[in-house]
């Protein structure tokens, strides 16, 4: 199974002197289910459209640059794929950076945590629900289920993709999850929006103020999120834990790009 790490989104910077933030997306070829993309990033329904598909409170203070060459439907092409050898989708959640790119992948399945979905559909508040008008082929998992995985719990295999499996990573969204992807060198952890900066990770790490007032704006439940961003950096103590990386830091991007 080869990782593909895509940027399918430059936005602005959290502040002086740090890079622009990224959208860290992966592109997984399986070996019995076509390709598999882990979140989206924005998709050519926002370069065409970006106020009516992403809204202009979105615009004014994430500034996407929106390019069509960054699109995960144009990099896919790129890689020699068509959009149609994209069979499933997970996301992490429905924020519209991560699933702007969904009507490029129209026969795709896509997973998703089903209190995201219960939260996400009325395109309401923090969700605006333009990348799935058009009626995706949902499949949702209920986050009552699941094992235990490197000190996680509720954690599942994605239906027919046991090399996958949901994290739940609850508090930025109701029903935010990570991603695990079993690799060729160990296990790969998206985590999705739960930490923002590579220093969260660290027990001593510091960070631009400006990640922390975003959390604060979009957060649904600050004590979960701060659980699971503890209980990450546990995981990537932990002998054989996976190689975390969260959907916007650049410089993690750049480690695996």
């Amino acid at each position: 199974m080869r990782v593909h790490s895509l940027n399918c989104g430059t936005m602005g910077s959290a502040g002086p002197g740090e890079p622009p933030a990224v959208c860290h997306c992966l592109l997984i070829e399986t070996d019995a289910d076509g390709l598999v993309l882990v979140d989206t990033g924005l998709g050519l329904l926002n370069v065409k459209d970006p106020v009516g598909s992403l809204g202009e409170d979105f615009l004014g203070w994430a500034a996407p640059v929106l390019r069509s060459e960054e699109t995960a439907v144009r990099q896919v092409e790129r890689l020699g794929f068509a959009a149609s050898d994209v069979r499933h989708v997970v996301l992490t959640h429905l924020h519209r950076d991560h699933c702007g790119g969904l009507p490029d992948f129209p026969d795709a399945s896509v997973h998703l945590h089903a209190a995201e979905y219960d939260a996400a559909l009325p395109g309401e508040g923090i969700y605006l629900n333009a990348a799935y008008a058009h009626g995706p082929k949902w499949v949702t998992y209920d986050g009552a289920a699941g094992d235990e995985w490197m000190g996680f719990t509720g954690v599942r295999e994605l239906d027919g993709l046991p090399e996958i499996l949901m994290v739940p990573l609850l508090g930025h969204t109701p029903g935010h999850v990570g991603v695990a992807v079993q690799a060729e060198n160990g296990w790969l952890l998206h985590a999705g929006d739960a930490y923002f900066h590579r220093h969260e990770l660290r027990e001593d790490g510091t960070w631009p103020e400006g990640w922390d007032q975003l959390q604060a704006r979009a957060e649904t439940d600050r004590a979960q999120r701060l659980a699971n961003r503890d209980r990450l950096r546990e995981a990537v103590r932990r002998p054989g834990g996976p190689v975390v990386f969260s959907a916007h830091d650049p410089v993690e991007y750049a480690r695996r790009a």
